[in-house]
């Protein structure tokens, strides 16, 4: 067991740490926080219109230094963004300061889930199938190795996938106040 104040989900585009996460946070009564949305309101731009300004660089900077400050928050859950965990210094963050949930999902469904999803720019590709196994080979591994649990998020309905995981956090997150983060 993972002592920890804050919950923090991880995992690919279409994996539905956002949505998930609002549910179960209403569930735990935590906060909830969606790190690009939180970059989005302090940039007062879209994460289209940063990357490109900034190009993906730029825009993780930007990603480094919210996670930092989101991370150091205390009783909250956190939907991170799927690139998040690639850098080493974050992910160092979001193993001391929180419980890890991986929501993994595959890729067919993410190409279902993202069908219609123009927004992403990481996802601007020719082959978007492609370009999502290209994603999952660097970052599954990571994923993997940061979880304190590992859920399959492939079921269609988020409700679901947030009540069974909030019952399985009952038995292997220990919340735990923390007085100040690390």
């Amino acid at each position: 067991m993972n002592p920890a104040p804050n919950l923090f989900l991880i995992g690919p585009m279409g994996a539905g740490k956002t949505t998930i996460g609002r549910r179960l946070a209403e569930q735990l009564q935590l906060p909830f926080h969606d790190l690009d949305h939180v970059i989005e309101e302090q940039t007062g731009a879209t994460i289209p219109l940063i990357f490109e300004l900034e190009g993906e660089a730029g825009f993780r900077r930007r990603e480094c230094s919210c996670l930092d400050e989101m991370t150091a928050l205390q009783g909250i859950v956190l939907a991170t963004g799927g690139g998040a965990v690639l850098d080493p210094d974050n992910r160092a963050l979001l193993a001391r300061r929180g419980f890890i949930v991986y929501l993994e999902t595959a890729v067919d469904i993410q190409l279902a889930r993202l069908a219609r999803d123009r927004k992403r720019p990481l996802l601007a590709a020719p082959d978007r199938r492609e370009r999502l196994e290209q994603m999952a080979a660097l970052r599954n591994p990571l994923y993997r190795s940061l979880a304190d649990l590992t859920v399959i998020s492939d079921n269609e309905h988020a409700a679901q996938v947030a009540a069974d995981l909030a019952q399985r956090l009952a038995l292997e997150w220990q919340r735990q106040p923390a007085t100040a983060a690390a």
